[in-house]
């Protein structure tokens, strides 16, 4: 048979979409022409399947060959196609049996030598091949990784001879399976952090309901640590969000750890950061910093000394949970559910010394912004006798605090099934209704305050948060109050 058919996965942001493989082998001429959209990777893909070929001793006719990539519209990228396309021509020349490629998708970049070299963003093109039905082979470094997708059969090879073997039932390969997860460790403790009860709390409310949290206070108040210790408190991943993180970092220039599986991520930019490099982007559009903190922690810390414009690109996440990248070619989304921790100085000199400097300090960030962090807390400096050495370590542990937001999280899930912090305006009517004495407040506040819509609807999302936290299911006057203290910043 002249003609046969193979598949394999691209890549379009944390999307696998299907590629047919198409391999027709006639007379005429030699020739090898590749035609679907290939960029040059993918172009210089001929030499490496015509080198694999024949070091492994298969035969390369010299007849007119034609490798299709379809669809024809989408962009094909990387070595990723090797693999099916070297399978597509054995059996196009009747080395192998076309049938033998049913029910198989491939995924690997071909050496000269016949061995197979790991590939980025396996772990989606193991959720598509599942919802295909079928198997998927890839290179032996990938096998682990794709195998965490559960009820997807992912077989490992390390050369295209092992692949073939196993097509042809010689010597059958064995399903990789998921290397056993190590329950993450207790990492820094909140108990480290001398003093800062109120912030203490506020780090609990906000890890409690998803909410983002901006601490300004002096030089060595302890932002920092604070935000270090954040994660900490953060219920653990669900096996579909430590996918979906997965999923994310398997297609970024970093790629997947498998021992950061079902770890909160917690990414701390540099204030140096452009735009591009927060929300994600170039030429071949890969995750921003706040993608790869999706499902977990962005701690951005001085954060007035980021440019204006790479902070004004977070307002459309911080709301959507999203970013969509658009350019000429193609428009790619990624996911970026992520807790905004910031920290600041209240001046450029750390101090109150000058209030003019302070506030055109704080001018530098914009209205509708700050409209978007829930929690907004002044800390002090930590006094003198909290730093002695022999002073003893102060407040509850992580694990104590953590087990408080497990419960009132626990709520949110049974409830709703998001967050608080992820509240649309329909249920928040539903979850946060008020008494009359309780609406009154509200009302006070909100002139008092100068509190925009959007301002009012995060301190009733922060009251219900607080009421979780007490086990409570109406919101009385004093989670109200309390909510309003973490708005209360004049700027």
């Amino acid at each position: 048979m002249s003609l046969a058919l193979s598949y394999a996965r691209a890549q379009l942001g944390v999307d696998a979409p299907l590629v047919s493989v198409e391999t027709h082998v006639a007379n005429g001429l030699p020739a090898f022409a590749l035609v679907g959209l290939p960029e040059a990777a993918v172009r210089e893909s001929r030499e490496r399947v015509r080198a694999a070929l024949l070091t492994c001793g298969y035969e390369m006719p010299p007849r007119r060959i034609t490798v299709n990539l379809a669809p024809a519209d989408l962009p094909k990228e990387g070595g990723r196609f090797d693999l099916a396309m070297a399978l597509g021509l054995l059996a196009a020349t009747g080395q192998i049996t076309p049938q033998s490629l049913v029910g198989y998708e491939f995924l690997g970049e071909l050496a000269l030598s016949g061995q197979l070299r790991p590939v980025p963003g396996v772990l989606p093109a193991a959720v598509r091949a599942r919802d295909a039905g079928r198997a998927l082979i890839v290179p032996s470094e990938n096998a682990a990784e794709a195998a965490r997708v559960s009820g997807v059969r992912v077989f490992g090879a390390g050369h295209l001879r092992e692949v073939v073997a196993h097509l042809l039932s010689v010597d059958v390969l064995s399903p990789a399976e998921a290397p056993m997860s190590c329950a993450p460790q207790d990492g820094l403790d909140l108990r480290d952090v001398r003093g800062q009860h109120r912030a203490k709390r506020a780090l609990e409310i906000a890890a409690a309901g998803g909410h983002n949290l901006l601490m300004i206070g002096p030089p060595g108040a302890g932002k920092s640590m604070l935000a270090q210790r954040f994660s900490g408190l953060l219920p653990g991943m669900s096996e579909a969000e430590a996918l979906e993180s997965a999923a994310i970092w398997s297609v970024s220039s970093q790629g997947f750890k498998d021992a950061a599986w079902g770890v909160r991520p917690f990414r701390a930019p540099h204030h140096t950061a452009s735009a591009v490099a927060l929300i994600g982007g170039g030429g071949q559009p890969r995750p921003g910093e706040i993608s790869l903190a999706h499902h977990g922690v962005l701690f951005l810390d001085e954060l007035p000394e980021f440019e204006r414009r790479a902070l004004e690109v977070l307002r459309e996440p911080l709301e959507t949970g999203r970013i969509v990248i658009s350019r000429a070619a193609r428009q790619v989304e990624f996911p970026a559910g992520f807790q905004l921790i910031a920290a600041m100085n209240p001046s450029p000199r750390g101090d109150d010394s000058d209030p003019e400097a302070g506030r055109r300090y704080r001018a530098r960030l914009s209205g509708p912004l700050l409209d978007r962090i829930d929690i907004q807390l002044s800390l002090p400096a930590v006094p003198k006798e909290h730093l002695r050495q022999d002073a003893p370590q102060d407040g509850e542990p992580t694990a104590t605090v953590r087990a408080r937001v497990e419960r009132a999280r626990a709520l949110q899930m049974e409830r709703t099934g998001v967050a608080n912090a992820r509240l649309g305006a329909a249920e928040l009517v539903h979850v946060a209704r008020l008494g009359a004495a309780e609406n009154a407040l509200l009302e006070q506040a909100m002139e008092r305050l100068n509190l925009s819509a959007r301002g009012r609807d995060k301190v009733l999302r922060l009251a219900r948060t607080i009421a979780d936290l007490a086990g409570v299911d109406v919101i009385r006057s004093e989670h109200l109050a309390e909510a309003m203290g973490y708005r209360e910043l004049q700027w």
